[in-house]
């Protein structure tokens, strides 16, 4: 007989928060979905609001929260530079505050509580791919820093969270990840060359386009993530989640370009501070303690993401 969880989606609005939310429901959960609608938009929930097990709160994870649950998955936290860069101290905030009081509740309500920490703890790197054993070259003081340092001060707190009171802990570290639902000014190169092709401008590169990135579909990390959290008590993580099949820039520019059929040129422009000059995770461990590796490939997911942008720009 199944079971009925109570599970809090902090951040649940949001682009990955929203895909998560709508897998849990679809396993007969009972989910709160908590968002502050900074990034996140009600839009991305709108079709479960009818469902009686699918709760939505606007709430601040800055503040503590006093409800019963049995799992959280700790999403809150704005994730393109973009955003993250608009407000750094909230955006530190959120990552600190958030993890202290979503730890708080977890310890009072017995539940297990999974952290999204992000590839970004990393920082530049100089080991390629990234284990999770890797400790990460990161500019404590730059303009990514409030992201890339909150993140990692959240993993600390996880961990001492862990020792200290033996709270059930699971982290995920999240790679690119893209898919429906991306918010079309985020800055991210995946939306931001899907914009751009579809309205017929530019596509910006900085640099050269020789930087390369991993990506990965929103379904195989909102899978990994909900293996992770089902996953025995002793994996906590960190773990990585993302696509190890890597790409330079420059290529998911002509990519995108063919699968929108658009007349976009290639346009060139200085790289910005402290961006990394690669990304690729190594998913050994996820494969191994979690029997998870991705499984849509670049070309029919980004099919998907551009189908929905097309929506997107049609209703708008």
């Amino acid at each position: 007989m199944h079971i009925r969880k109570r599970i809090l989606v902090t951040g649940g609005a949001g682009f990955v928060g929203s895909h998560l939310c709508e897998r849990l429901v679809n396993q007969e959960n009972d989910v709160i979905c908590l968002d502050n609608f900074f990034t996140g938009t009600k839009d991305n929930v709108k079709h479960l609001l009818s469902n009686p097990h699918f709760e939505l709160m606007r709430h601040d994870v800055t503040f503590p929260l006093y409800i019963e649950v049995d799992e959280i998955y700790n999403l809150a936290c704005p994730a393109s530079p973009v955003h993250y860069q608009h407000d750094p101290v909230q955006t530190t905030k959120t990552s600190v505050h958030g993890a202290i009081n979503m730890l708080g509740l977890a310890k009072r309500t017995r539940a297990k509580i999974l952290q999204a920490s992000t590839s970004e703890v990393y920082g530049d790197p100089e080991v390629h791919p990234q284990p999770e054993e890797y400790w990460g070259r990161v500019n404590p003081i730059g303009i990514r820093s409030c992201y890339d340092e909150g993140k990692r001060c959240a993993e600390t707190l996880f961990f001492d969270y862990h020792r200290q009171h033996k709270l059930r802990i699971k982290v995920a570290r999240i790679f690119n990840t893209y898919g429906p639902r991306m918010h079309p000014n985020d800055g991210r190169v995946v939306s931001n060359f899907i914009m751009q092709a579809l309205r017929g401008d530019p596509i910006s590169i900085y640099g050269e386009g020789q930087q390369t990135r991993s990506f990965c579909y929103v379904d195989d990390l909102v899978s990994g993530l909900i293996k992770l959290m089902e996953s025995p008590n002793e994996v906590t993580g960190p773990i990585n989640l993302g696509n190890p099949s890597e790409f330079t820039i420059r290529e998911l520019a002509e990519k995108v370009i063919e699968l929108t059929g658009s007349r976009s040129e290639l346009a060139f422009h200085p790289l910005p501070s402290d961006d990394p000059k690669q990304r690729q995770p190594d998913i050994a461990r996820a494969k191994t303690l979690l029997d998870w590796q991705p499984s849509v490939p670049l070309k029919p997911g980004l099919k998907e993401t551009i189908q929905y942008f097309q929506r997107f720009v049609r209703d708008r």
